[in-house]
């Protein structure tokens, strides 16, 4: 195991951020971090990362406590923080060789630089790139000691969607490079495109874990499906199949359908044996949002500020 998390626990005062956390994360997989504001993503991240001491319980990554064994844990990981400042009158490659310097081993920053799409800019200050360039410049800070682990926070937070697409980009090469990466995310369609593995934080603790397609296939609830047909239409095949009706708005029908096999299969017998002509159809699956909404509630906005 690159991570090893067992019975970890944080408190603030009267506040628990943390409640008998445990968790165990293997080499060469993007591992997504999701949960609402207040749920213990950041501090999880923090304690991994050795900026905050755990209240009780135990930590190794890359088999070092992240406290007592701080400096040779940094040296094997890359941290792009939720927050990174990076020095305005420096230059991107400037940047780079200077955080170079900070560890035992290097990559070339020229290169990484344009791995990340700044080859164009490593002459330019720093203060002069737009706000996706310098969440790329942070997340090439992050790679420049070719780490063993990339922790990533928020990367993708207050980002354009032509930004964020990018950021996508770069983080599915790293996935194809069969680098570890811990993403963490307030994006729920960014976890299930990027991601082979899924925790979810709820007030501290963890209360899901698996592949995207594991959590959805836990996801209770029926498929809808809406369909647009012209001509005589007989809903009982539908019905039949354990679809049930559902508020339609003009010609458009719509059912949920609990089997949506049965309900596919059911609209081929309905085509069979009417005189209809289907102009449009949909069917929408549960996915990770359904989960996610069904497993947090009404703790999305409990607390407004991540501890």
């Amino acid at each position: 195991m690159i991570i090893e998390v067992d019975n970890l626990s944080k408190t603030y005062g009267a506040t628990t951020a943390l409640k008998g956390v445990n968790l165990g994360i293997q080499a060469g997989q993007v591992i997504g971090l999701l949960g609402p504001n207040g749920a213990g993503k950041t501090t999880l991240v923090e304690t991994l990362e050795g900026l905050r001491s755990p209240t009780s319980g135990k930590v190794s990554v890359l088999g070092f406590d992240p406290i007592r064994q701080a400096r040779a844990l940094r040296d094997r990981i890359g941290v792009q923080l939720q927050s990174t400042a990076v020095p305005e009158e420096l230059t991107p490659l400037e940047t780079l060789r200077l955080f170079a310097a900070f560890f035992s081993r290097s990559l070339d920053p020229a290169e990484v630089l344009e791995r990340m799409g700044l080859e164009k800019k490593t002459k330019l200050h720093n203060r002069t790139l737009s706000g996706g360039q310098q969440r790329r410049l942070a997340i090439a800070m992050a790679l420049i000691n070719d780490p063993e682990l990339i922790i990533l926070d928020e990367p993708t937070s207050g980002l354009d969607p032509i930004a964020r697409q990018e950021i996508h980009s770069y983080i599915a090469d790293l996935k194809m490079m069969k680098r570890t990466v811990l993403l963490s995310t307030h994006y729920i369609e960014e976890a299930e495109k990027l991601c082979d593995r899924v925790i979810l934080l709820r007030t501290g603790e963890l209360v899901a874990d698996g592949s995207p397609f594991e959590l959805i296939s836990r996801a209770t609830g029926a498929a809808s499906l809406s369909i647009v047909i012209e001509g005589d239409f007989d809903p009982a095949p539908l019905l039949r199949a354990g679809a049930s009706a559902e508020e339609s708005e003009g010609p458009r029908r719509a059912f949920a359908a609990p089997n949506p096999k049965a309900a596919i299969v059911a609209m081929g017998e309905l085509l069979q044996k009417s005189n209809a002509t289907v102009v449009e159809m949909r069917m929408k699956r549960p996915n990770l949002e359904d989960v996610y909404l069904s497993l947090m509630g009404e703790t999305t906005s409990e607390r407004e500020e991540d501890a």
